[in-house]
């Protein structure tokens, strides 16, 4: 591509926002030529607006250090700037619903991180590798919204990403019943140890919100599109346990599955390397090569050995075991702050660009 297209980051000094920035520095297709935030941060330099609070392990782009952030709420400003943003705004989901509309209504497409928008019927929730047909919705979403360009899409939780996926290529041989346990990172609360020194070496048992979108979300992924809505699938049924652990990044998930069919170890696990979805077959620029990896190691996936797979992009997975209770368990690991929110983010967008729905704005 000869010339990219213009991005922009709404909320991009919180540590989803700064994770944006990170993975876009020298996106062959996306270039990050705006940023926006609270109030409190607009007139100043990225750099002087995040200061002290860069939490990513890379150092801050040189390309984004001296963009002055806009208010995210002057949103005519912001959208005259861009071809399309990115969305990762700390506010009520009220706001959220309400703010991402107006950017899609000024014709500026928002690819969201944000939980807002992920049960408005018409509003896609997609893993790239699982249901990009779901994108056709948007063109519903347009008729609601009286937009010819502009939309909204969003990515779905970062709990589900360690076992949606596993069950998904395990669909031939139809499971119908899960139980999931994730051992969720502190980076999915936006945290670092240094500004939560109170999960050094604990545990709690509670992430709110949490077990409800990692039980009901993998079924609207799952679902198909009926009359202009995305109508969720009505199994497997899935039931949940979610715990923050003292780990700075990746999320693990012990699952148990029942099937209505009978697979053998080794068909469950060459399932799981013969899995693709359409990013691989388009080359999209962030779509890991393997999606899924399967380790023998019992031992294995380790978030220390394994979060940053493909980047960060894949998902890890090992322990497949029969069980006396269910018929398989096994664990899986993803990285939250990767797969799980602003890298899904930006596959999402590459998606949307293959297919026609995120272009250079005229």
């Amino acid at each position: 591509m000869s010339k990219k297209l213009k991005a922009g980051i709404l909320g991009g000094t919180g540590m989803v926002g700064q994770r944006f920035v990170s993975l876009l520095e020298n996106h062959p297709w996306f270039e990050v030529t705006t940023i926006a935030a609270s109030p409190r941060s607009a007139g100043k330099t990225y750099e002087e607006a995040v200061g002290g609070r860069w939490k990513m392990d890379t150092p801050m782009p040189e390309s984004v250090k001296n963009i002055t952030v806009k208010n995210v709420n002057e949103v005519e400003e912001v959208a005259s700037s861009v071809d399309f943003v990115f969305s990762a705004v700390d506010m009520t989901k009220e706001e959220i619903r309400k703010i991402e509309e107006d950017y899609a209504k000024t014709e500026t497409p928002v690819v969201s991180n944000n939980s807002a928008h992920r049960w408005t019927p018409d509003v896609p929730m997609v893993v790239p590798e699982i249901n990009p047909e779901h994108m056709k919705v948007i063109d519903f979403q347009k008729k609601r919204l009286g937009t010819k360009r502009g939309f909204v899409a969003v990515k779905p939780n970062c709990s589900i990403q360690s076992y949606a996926p596993v069950l998904t290529a395990w669909k031939e041989f139809e499971p119908y019943e899960a139980v999931a346990t994730t051992y969720q990172a502190i980076s999915g609360a936006g945290k670092t140890f240094r500004d939560w020194p109170e999960m050094e070496g604990n545990i709690i048992p509670y992430i709110g919100g949490e077990e409800e979108k990692s039980e009901k979300e993998p079924l609207r992924i799952w679902g198909e599109i009926k009359d202009g809505v995305i109508v969720p699938a009505k199994s497997p049924l899935i039931t949940c346990q979610c715990i923050r652990v003292p780990v700075l990044n990746g999320h693990t998930a012990a699952v148990f599955v029942k099937f209505k069919k009978n697979p053998t170890k080794e068909q469950l696990i060459k399932a799981l390397w013969n899995y693709k979805g359409l990013p691989q077959e388009l080359l999209l620029p962030s779509a890991p090569k393997q999606f899924i990896q399967y380790l023998e190691d019992d031992n294995r996936p380790q978030v220390a050995l394994d979060v940053n797979y493909e980047n960060g992009m894949g998902i890890s997975v090992g322990r497949l075991r029969e069980d006396t209770i269910y018929d398989w368990k096994f664990v899986g690991l993803s990285h939250n702050t990767v797969r799980g929110a602003a890298g899904g983010a930006v596959l999402c967008a590459e998606l949307l660009k293959a297919q026609g729905y995120i272009s250079e704005k005229q």
